[in-house]
């Protein structure tokens, strides 16, 4: 595990998260579409993403990601020691590949390769 590198906050209604999100951080969005908005906070990734309505999906109301060099490998190993599927291997853009778990407890953990990011200084 490289560090933290973003957190998702799910939302009923993106239009009024953004516009919250945007007055409470003073930051505009540098990725905005129907289905994830993201901001640059001090280098890293707040993410606003509009809660699943499907039957049988929970995506909780947080989601955090942890930097990986391979989503593939750190998946298969989370699974290993007893994670469950939440979310397969998936690339979301780019190089940018993202992946999630149910640890034993039935929290969501989220791991992502994402070559772009840089630590702040």
């Amino acid at each position: 595990m490289l560090g933290l590198r973003t957190v998702v906050y799910m939302v009923d209604d993106l239009e009024k998260a953004k516009e919250w999100y945007m007055k409470a951080f003073n930051a505009e969005p540098y990725y905005d579409t129907p289905y994830y908005v993201g901001f640059n906070i001090a280098g890293y990734e707040l993410g606003l993403h509009p809660k699943e309505k499907a039957k049988g999906i929970d995506n909780g109301t947080v989601l955090s990601y942890w930097g990986v060099e391979d989503v593939h490998k750190t998946y298969k190993n989370l699974i290993d020691l007893g994670a469950t599927k939440h979310e397969e291997p998936n690339n979301v853009g780019g190089e940018i590949e993202l992946a999630t778990v149910y640890d034993p407890w039935k929290n969501i953990i989220g791991i992502i390769y994402n070559p772009e990011f840089k630590l702040p200084n």
